[in-house]
């Protein structure tokens, strides 16, 4: 099976790629570096210069063409106009944060709502998923919807200012969780996504459908920011400061609380399963965890902090604790 990655070397990509080659796929990226990751063919052009991404496919045709850096209208509705009689699949990777927050009924399945007023991120996913949907209907183009939630790896922190955050639990200062704690998040290691996702392609029944794939493991944050604590052999001491604290203080870190982390996400991978019978996430966050505590430990490079996010813990917390007083 001939398949085009564009991107590739992201989080989520660069673990679908390693599965790929194993699964014997013949693998092209295309990204502006011309990297790829060893055994796939790299090509190099920009897929938001049209002229250049003509450029480096030449006559190629595909199997299933991914694109992991779309995230606009724009970016999409061009796609649609290069590959068009060109694959037989083409798959966007969109948001499940595109889903209605707070849903009306957990576990979220593919037919939930998408609504999303907070975050622009996730609205621009939905237009992109509207655009595409409607391309699949009038003009038969093959769309796949891939939703992923929180798809980490071990470079990935899931708190906002990520090593600083994780410093200031390592020092045994405190540390920010939103709300009050107890709200369910779930997180998905790379390499569970990637199982999940490398048999959609090429896959006939997932033309005009969506489906988002997660672990099935719905934890707390309180818990994950526990489990942390427990990689660290450290007592965390944790402060809970309302979503719409942080939001006043931070628009951007708001966003993405208001519009998605700040209310519970549980997923139904019932759809998924469907089609990939065999698929289950057997990566616990405490691996996980433990991860991403040692490749930061590693290298002391890579343990920058931010001084003015720090700050800004400092900040919310004194103001959390004025509150409550």
């Amino acid at each position: 099976m001939r398949v085009l990655f564009i991107g590739g070397t992201g989080v989520i990509s660069s673990a679908c790629a390693r599965l790929a080659l194993e699964r014997g796929i013949e693998l092209s990226v295309l990204n502006r570096s011309g990297s790829a990751v060893p055994g796939a063919t790299a090509l190099r052009g920009d897929i938001r210069d049209a002229a250049s991404a003509r450029a480096a496919l030449g006559d190629r045709e595909f199997d299933a063409v991914v694109e992991f850096v779309a995230f606009t209208p724009e970016h999409v509705r061009a796609d649609v106009d290069l590959f068009r009689g060109r694959t037989g699949q083409y798959v966007f990777i969109s948001s499940a944060s595109a889903y209605q927050k707070p849903v009306a009924r957990l576990p979220i399945t593919e037919s939930t709502p998408l609504r999303n007023p907070f975050w622009q991120y996730s609205r621009d996913k939905i237009a992109c998923e509207d655009l595409l949907t409607r391309a699949y209907r009038e003009d038969g183009f093959p769309v796949t919807i891939v939703r992923p939630s929180h798809t980490y790896d071990r470079t990935r922190i899931p708190f906002q200012g990520r090593w600083t955050w994780l410093d200031r639990l390592r020092q045994g200062r405190e540390v920010i969780v939103h709300g009050d704690g107890t709200s369910l998040w779930t997180i998905t290691h790379q390499d569970d996504f990637a199982k999940g996702f490398v048999p959609l392609l090429g896959h006939g029944r997932t033309l005009g459908e969506a489906f988002h794939i997660t672990s099935d493991e719905a934890l707390t944050w309180d818990q994950i920011a526990r489990t942390f604590a427990a990689v660290l052999r450290v007592e965390p001491r944790i402060v809970h400061v309302t979503s719409d604290a942080i939001a006043a203080a931070d628009p951007e870190w708001g966003e993405k609380l208001l519009g998605d982390k700040a209310h519970s996400t549980v997923l139904d991978n019932s759809k998924l399963r469907s089609v990939v019978p065999d698929f289950v996430a057997t990566i616990p966050f405490e691996q996980g965890a433990r991860e991403i505590v040692e490749w930061y430990l590693a290298d002391s490079a890579r343990q920058v902090v931010d001084e003015k996010f720090d700050a800004l813990m400092d900040r919310l917390i004194a103001a959390s604790r004025s509150v409550s007083v």
